[in-house]
């Protein structure tokens, strides 16, 4: 995708060699005629703070837009607006790359232990019968079931 900064220049380089007018320039490269016109405010403060974004990234691999605008914010007092910054930090091409995600490699279960005889295991279950009309078999609502598995 190009930048406007970089479809500006080609209206310019356009028009300045007279093969088209600035309005035709713009329609051509889908810019407006403000944003043909637009002139950036450089200042020293946008360079000191290219430079230290760049030694940030440098210096801390893992440290995305986020973190070094707080560094600029509360260690070096620059408190200028987050977007400023980003900005900056994206016309370096700073960015950072997205990692994928590593996958999970799951180990296969071992198969179930088939018992060689009978009562070697036993299983245990919590049981709670009624009727169709709602009411317990016996007094106790509950019982215990003990069987062999095997």
């Amino acid at each position: 995708m190009v930048r406007p900064s970089q479809r500006r220049e080609l209206a310019r380089s356009a028009v300045a060699s007279g093969r088209t007018s600035i309005r035709h320039a713009c329609q051509t490269f889908a810019l407006s005629e403000t944003g043909y016109r637009y002139q950036a405010k450089a200042s020293a403060e946008n360079a000191r703070i290219a430079d230290w974004l760049i030694r940030l990234t440098t210096a801390y691999r893992d440290w995305g837009v986020g973190l070094c605008f707080l560094h600029l914010r509360n260690v070096k007092g620059y408190g200028r607006n987050h977007k400023r910054v980003y900005g900056i930090y994206r016309e370096l091409e700073l960015n950072l790359r997205i990692k994928p995600r590593k996958r999970i490699v799951r180990e296969r279960p071992e198969p179930l232990a088939v018992p060689d005889t009978i009562k070697q295991v036993w299983s245990m279950d919590f049981m709670h019968d009624q009727l169709s009309c709602r009411l317990p078999i016996n007094q106790c609502h509950a019982k215990l079931e003990v069987a062999g598995s095997f």
